[in-house]
């Protein structure tokens, strides 16, 4: 029947109309992937399938000129010549109908100046939605975790998908699955936290967003969104010191245990079409080099059939800078057979392969996988059937829903760290002069707040300082703040109340790229004088209300002491500033709640919630025990009850289940939105067990008075952990399940499992 099969295919004859010749096999849409992939294979030359394993930038020289015409500088038409894997960020700089035009004409280019007619991916990034102008501006990642809301991460990576789609893209360098839990790290705040469940639960539904709900059947299709490459494989939030690039020393089982599991969601639950390699090594392993990780596990264990690509430059850095190979060739021999299918930006690595594989034929085995894994990816995405962006539909880019939903994504990932007395919400009538004060104020700042709080308060402003000298690259801290302080507190004396925006900001927080600019800190304070501001500002004797804004967790003492209320903020979306006065003045309820533990000092680090038990022992000398603020904490303008926390059965089978389930009450007056949180504690291990870890969570709303049942059903496979023998253990014994507000959830029921 195989044989019949291959025969049939040799033989496909489509009558194209107005035409009486043959078309390819590999162009038949009626066939399988797997099909046309082995025909189009079959058909390419070694040095058309070694130009499908790589990707250059559009900034190398692709242009749209004022006539809104294609022009190619440099060696970008050669380039182009025989196909090419994939472009990063065509047009990024354009609007979305003018990009569109742009990659359009691009891609008419590739195709019908390479001799197969192979399309090429354009791939973009996803930090604040997609990375490109005329997009719907987004909060950044870290706030879609501090929403703790699936169903909304989910409908915003649906309109990332979209609206990258609708420009001419295909694929993004996003989300990121690393768990952080050094916010040393510049680049914390591209992550989800500190959690590996709630990462895992964001991740699921970030990936089956962008890829518009692709369920990976050899069916199904993505041709109205684009495909995720989830990053960094695996590790990369672990990097010692903090900082960018450093060594990665990682016990095995926690990263079987942590590290991996949003990875293998991913892959398993949301089909992901694409992973990115980590920059850095496990355990002296180069990520890049590890057939370990990027074979055995990633294809192998979870199955993976979409293509691996290297993080920029890798593949040749595995020579240059992690020296794990002897030349560049040894470099790009190391990446293939470990499993990179495709070299971001290098000129130093696969380019080498043709010559390399006359030496070595033994290397055209590995070519003919990575190929096929990336021309597998274009057919899926439609790019050989549909090469070519609808331009009417590009008026959908920025829709009214979209902005809608960035307002409601900002509204829900505000969180509540303190009010004190109650000082929140502000009173719209009460006649007041507002002070909004701080180096974090941003220009629409004050108009967002009259608009927000109407005639009945009166507002001024003023930024004071700046942090620091706003370089891209190496930023210098602002020491010359004196005078800008003095002014903002002369400002704040003839206020009745003060709102200070302080924290971080880009220049504060930011990638480290490669030696030539720095992005890490080795300090969690707020940096110059903030915390001498919020001080002098406080001692005025009225009240002081801090918006934080950041991308990496902060040691904020002075402000958590000193502050009236404090509302986190993270970085919002195009509209933050009208969300930080919706909540402010109590047209939102805040309901976010920390995706991270927030520490008291530096010292304190490794800090989060799920370390080991025997972690929590001691404490330091001199300073006060725990966080400042624990893994999952977020207040309210109304208040949330736990009562009748109940569970099915004292005692679970193997193949069993129990749910455990708990009533919650809105006793205040107010509605709002209550995150139900789900911990377990494994009472004895064989080795040992975090103190606890999060496996469940449920946002709810509630009208004031209004009581909710949440029920969790817990599982084996929730219980399973890496045992003594380094294989996945499903242990007899006792566990505790706490259900509360926050990871210092206090209510607990008890099971065994037999």
């Amino acid at each position: 029947m195989k044989k019949h099969r291959t025969v049939l295919l040799a033989l496909t004859v489509l009558l194209v109309p107005g035409l009486s010749r043959a078309v390819e096999p590999y162009k038949n849409a009626s066939l399988t992937v797997d099909e046309r992939v082995a025909d189009l294979l079959a058909r390419m030359t070694l040095e058309e399938k070694v130009l499908q394993m790589r990707m250059f930038h559009a900034n190398r020289g692709i242009r749209l000129n004022k006539d809104d015409q294609m022009e190619l500088k440099g060696d970008t038409a050669e380039r182009l010549t025989n196909g090419m894997g994939g472009i990063k960020n065509p047009g990024e700089a354009l609007t979305p109908l003018r990009a569109a035009k742009l990659n359009n004409q691009l891609q008419k280019h590739i195709i019908e100046n390479s001799r197969l007619g192979i399309p090429t991916l354009f791939v973009t990034e996803s930090y604040n939605g997609v990375d490109a102008h005329g997009c719907t501006v987004f909060g950044r990642p870290i706030n879609l975790a501090a929403s703790w809301n699936r169903e909304l991460v989910r409908a915003v990576w649906d309109v990332i998908g979209r609206e990258a789609r609708l420009r001419g893209m295909h694929m993004c360098h996003s989300p990121e699955a690393d768990i952080i839990r050094d916010p040393r790290f510049g680049r914390m705040s591209e992550a989800l936290g500190e959690d590996t469940y709630l990462t895992t639960q964001m991740i699921l539904a970030s990936v089956l967003g962008v890829q518009g709900g692709y369920g990976g059947a050899e069916k199904d299709r993505n041709t109205t969104h684009i495909g995720a490459v989830v990053k960094h494989f695996a590790g990369y939030g672990q990097v010692q010191g903090g900082t960018n690039f450093a060594a990665i020393d990682i016990s095995p089982r926690v990263l079987i245990d942590e590290i991996f599991p949003p990875f293998k969601a991913a892959v398993r639950g949301a089909h992901a079409l694409g992973i990115m390699a980590s920059h850095g090594d496990i355990n002296g392993v180069a990520s890049h080099a590890n057939r370990w990780l990027l074979t055995e596990v990633l294809r192998n264990q979870w199955g993976f059939k979409g293509y691996v690509v290297s993080d920029a430059n890798d593949v040749a850095r595995l020579h240059f800078f992690m020296k794990v190979a002897e030349t560049p060739e040894a470099a790009a021999e190391l990446g293939l057979k470990a499993g990179v299918d495709l070299d971001l930006y290098s000129d130093d690595a696969y380019v080498y392969l043709p010559d390399m594989v006359k030496k070595d034929p033994s290397l055209m085995e590995y070519i003919d996988r990575s190929a096929g894994y990336i021309l597998r990816v274009k057919f899926i995405l439609g790019l050989f059937d549909q090469p070519y962006n609808p331009l009417d539909e590009v008026v959908e880019v920025r829709s009214d829903a979209s902005l809608a939903l960035a307002r409601t994504f900002d509204e829900e990932s505000i969180i509540l760290l303190k009010n004190q007395d109650n000082r929140l919400p502000l009173d719209k009538t009460s006649g007041k002069k507002i002070a909004l004060l701080g180096p974090l104020l941003a220009d629409d700042t004050q108009a967002a707040f009259e608009k927000i709080a109407g005639p009945g308060v009166r507002f001024v402003s003023d930024k004071g300082f700046r942090l620091t000298d706003d370089n891209r690259q190496r930023p210098t801290l602002n020491t010359d703040t004196e005078a800008g302080v003095q002014k903002l507190v002369d400002i704040a004396k003839d206020a009745d109340l003060t709102v200070l925006f302080v924290g971080g900001d880009f220049f504060t927080s930011k990638e480290a790229f490669f030696g030539w600019a720095l992005g890490d800190r080795d300090s969690l304070d707020p940096v110059g004088q903030q915390d001498d501001l919020v001080k002098r500002i406080k001692a005025l004797g009225k009240p002081v209300v801090v918006v934080l804004k950041h991308r990496r967790t902060l040691s904020i003492n002075v402000i958590a002491e000193q502050a009236d209320a404090i509302v986190d903020c993270w970085d919002l979306s195009e509209f933050g500033e009208e969300s930080i006065a919706k909540v402010l003045f109590g047209d939102v309820c805040p309901s976010g709640k920390l995706p991270v533990t927030v520490p008291r000092t530096i010292g304190q680090l490794p800090f989060h919630y799920s370390q080991k038990e025997i972690n929590y022992k001691k404490g330091y000398l001199f300073t006060e025990p725990g966080p400042l603020y624990p893994f999952g904490h977020g207040l309210s303008y109304t208040t949330f009850s736990y009562d009748n926390l109940k569970i099915s059965s004292p005692t679970m089978e193997r193949d069993g289940q129990v749910v455990v389930s708990v009533d919650v009450t809105n006793t205040g007056k107010r509605a709002g939105k209550e995150v139900v949180q789900l911990y377990v504690k494994d009472e004895i291990g064989q080795v040992m067990r975090p103190n606890k870890e999060l496996k469940g969570f449920e946002k709810i709303e509630l009208q004031p008075g209004e009581t909710k049942n949440v029920a969790f059903t817990i599982t084996p496979d929730m219980l399973v952990f890496t045992g003594l023998e380094m294989e996945p253990v499903l242990e007899a014994g006792a566990y505790t399940v706490l259900v509360g507000p926050s990871s210092e959830a206090k209510k607990s029921v008890a099971f065994r499992l037999n």
